[in-house]
């Protein structure tokens, strides 16, 4: 192509509705145009200080550190295992999907030795396999847990497996990608000490931001190393510097667009309510289930271990996933997720996430699926989909 002879950039406005990212508000739009400031600039301090309040009021934490990693939701997997872990240690990490897999291999990367409790895909970590890993090692420095696997849908509870960590004197990590702003969570009083996120699903912002809760005695951990972290960059004692304190020390250039990106999309959580927002997101993940089982899809994830807001359903038998999804992306502009890892090819995962998290969102798709799946060799009633989670809209509202 001639050099300058590409045309203006202009991708196509598609609806959101996979594992992340998802649609951002209008006015999280806006805020991306703001005017640049300086990374010292102190009304862009002022700007840090507002996210790491409403990070903690969102963390559920009154004394951990809240902020921001420059990166996506692998950037605070990186350094919460980074940070934590020191060569020759061990982490017990339950592992159920793909992104506890990836848990392993960063730990290994640290010199730390995994010690894994397998359950199966689709299926949650049970606290007793946890327990008898847990009694086999005379110290273990961490435990760690996907709280939403997004591979699998499943949601784990965190309250026995936070109790076990506390027994053994071991720090508490929770990977909550998938699941801050969309399922309850509630840091200090479940009793975790380093969480991460990421900001392009359930809080609704571009990709690029990596929210982060630490405890004070995950500050001490850090505080205490015998050996500097792996990675200069993730480096919580150095970022802590630039976040906290009279004076800002730089550390690196940070992403400043989608810091007010994030300031925004923070702000317009809280105003919605905490509470609130968890049950617009079970509300609408429930009625998108009800309308898929309608269509005589089968769902991988029971209802009472499901993430509320990602929904795995099979991919019918002799039906094609990658023609299905590029159907919904040519003819309805929507997007949903394909399987990753065990459950490629075999599942779709469907989103309702932040912005994208409504019944226009899920009614729309709905009605996509009841048209698109005769096509593709899988009979369906017209308008069963649609009507059931209509009802199920209307009764959750009376």
């Amino acid at each position: 192509m001639p050099q300058g002879s590409a045309d203006e950039l202009a991708p196509p406005d598609r609806l959101l509705l996979g594992p992340g990212p998802c649609n951002i508000h209008p006015q999280i739009v806006r805020a991306l145009t703001a005017p640049l400031l300086g990374y010292l600039d102190a009304d862009f301090i002022d700007i840090l200080d507002d996210i790491s309040e409403m990070l903690r009021q969102l963390y559920g934490t009154k004394d951990g550190l809240a902020i921001a990693v420059s990166g996506s939701g692998m950037a605070g997997m990186e350094a919460g295992l980074s940070n934590l872990l020191e060569p020759g240690d061990t982490i017990v990490i339950g592992v159920n999907g793909f992104f506890a897999e990836r848990m392993v291999d960063i730990a290994s990367r640290q010199g730390a030795t995994p010690a894994t409790v397998q359950a199966e895909w689709g299926h949650l970590v049970d606290p007793s396999d946890v327990a008898k890993e847990l009694a086999k090692h005379r110290k273990v420095k961490a435990l760690a847990v996907v709280h939403a696997e997004t591979s699998t849908g499943v949601l784990q509870p965190l309250e026995d497996l936070a109790q076990l960590a506390r027994s053994h004197d071991a720090l508490f990590l929770v990977d909550a990608v998938t699941s801050l702003g969309g399922s309850p969570l509630v840091f200090d009083q479940t009793g975790i000490d380093f969480c991460y996120s990421a900001g392009q699903k359930c809080i609704g912002t571009p990709p690029g931001v990596a929210p982060i809760a630490v405890s004070p005695k995950a500050l001490r951990a850090i505080e205490s190393r015998n050996v500097k972290p792996h990675s200069w960059y993730f480096d919580i004692s150095l970022l802590r510097q630039y976040w906290q304190g009279a004076t800002r020390v730089y550390h690196h250039t940070p992403p400043n667009v989608l810091l007010y990106s994030l300031r925004e999309a923070l702000r317009l959580l809280l105003k919605e309510g905490l509470e609130e927002r968890w049950e617009r997101h079970r509300r609408h993940g429930h009625a998108l289930r009800v309308g898929l089982e309608a269509l005589g899809l089968r769902l991988v994830v029971p209802e009472e271990h499901c993430i509320h807001h990602l929904t795995l359903v099979e991919v019918p038998d002799g039906v094609d996933d990658a023609k299905v999804r590029g159907a919904l992306r040519r003819e309805y502009n929507i997007e949903i997720g394909g399987g990753l890892g065990k459950f490629r090819g075999k599942v779709w995962r469907i989103g309702l996430m932040g912005y994208s998290s409504s019944p226009a969102s899920l009614l729309f798709l709905l009605s996509a699926l009841e048209t698109l799946l005769p096509r593709f060799g899988f009979e369906v009633s017209p308008g069963a989909g649609v009507a059931a989670a209509g009802r199920s809209l209307v009764w959750a509202s009376q």
